[in-house]
């Protein structure tokens, strides 16, 4: 049976993006890094990718337009505009996503990675296991939020914890007591 993670990258004052979407601002303390702060040990886990339609187009158009990342994972991009010129392995879905999630649980034995943005993020919640949030050292001061105010509470357990070049790697899964 797999798990659902949603693995994201925040600000310091809880955003995935700035006002206007960008991400320009994701990076460590020292600009020439060249680390990946442990995406790739955990991309290696990932079986199925679940994401809204902006982020599946702002990686198609801005992040990496040449080359699709996800080349060998299953895709579902949660939107009610699907493109005739997908890469293999992507599918346009636009029903229920805790319905997606639970099906894809039992069909995988790997990692189901919650991709975002925050509106997918909030559909998704009540299915994640796991937390996986890369705390970038910025402050935006405005811009998207990862989660909507006036929530319910979910009490977490911190897992595992890491730091590098200023980056701060926390795992949270849902607490059992």
């Amino acid at each position: 049976m797999g798990k659902i993670v949603l693995y994201i990258s925040i600000s310091l004052d809880g955003y995935i993006a700035d006002i206007d979407g960008g991400v320009d601002w994701l990076g460590g303390e020292n600009a020439g890094y060249q680390g990946d702060y442990g995406f790739s040990a955990f991309f290696e886990t990932v079986e199925a990718i679940l994401m809204g339609g902006r982020t599946y187009r702002q990686v198609r158009r801005e992040l990496s337009p040449d080359v699709w990342p996800y080349q060998g994972k299953r895709v579902y991009v949660l939107t009610h505009q699907a493109e005739a010129d997908a890469p293999e392995g992507v599918r346009f879905i636009s029903g229920p996503s805790a319905q997606l999630l639970r099906q894809l649980r039992e069909q995988t034995t790997g990692t189901v990675w919650v991709c975002g943005g925050a509106d997918v993020v909030e559909q998704c919640l009540p299915e994640i296991e796991e937390f996986h949030l890369t705390v970038m050292p910025v402050l935006l001061g405005d811009g998207i939020p990862l989660f909507r105010p006036g929530r319910e509470r979910i009490p977490l357990t911190l897992a595992a914890l890491r730091r590098e070049n200023g980056v701060v790697d926390c795992v949270y899964t849902r607490r059992t007591n």
